[in-house]
């Protein structure tokens, strides 16, 4: 999917469409992918002169991705996270690299959904962890 095609099924708009691309495979996990270009919101300040993707960036990227697994169950609903475990952070993201995006479903018991996800950097793990999200009407 295309940053256009993923308006359809995220809520998500820029500056927080956090994608470039995603797609669900026949494995079962999703992929995604996002290339930093250097100009974003998040780098201004994080940090000044040595500009690094926030932890927290690299979850909502994660999560996102996700949500290419949850796209049937999504339609008039949004996605709120529950919950962030085991999140982890092996490597610095800078301007320039392309990150790549690996996600699973672990459990559903709608409207609760249970994920996994990690991210690379040229085949180096960057980030990991575990997350749960909400499906909500009418938000």
């Amino acid at each position: 999917m295309t940053r256009e095609e993923l308006k359809g099924i995220l809520p998500h708009r820029e500056p927080m469409l956090l994608l470039d691309e995603a797609a669900a495979g026949g494995d079962g996990n999703a992929y995604g992918k996002y290339k930093v270009r250097g100009d974003e919101w998040f780098l201004q300040g994080h940090f000044p002169g040595k500009p690094v993707v926030p932890g927290v960036i690299q979850c909502e990227m994660l999560a996102q991705t996700c949500c290419v697994l949850m796209a049937e169950n999504m339609k008039g609903k949004t996605p709120l996270f529950t919950g962030i475990d085991k999140a982890r952070f092996r490597g610095m993201v800078l301007p320039g690299d392309t990150m790549e995006f690996v996600c699973s479903l672990n459990k559903a018991k709608p409207p609760f959904y249970f994920a996994k996800g990690e991210g690379y950097v040229g085949g180096k793990l960057c980030v990991s962890g575990e997350f749960s999200f909400a499906l909500i009407e009418g938000v």
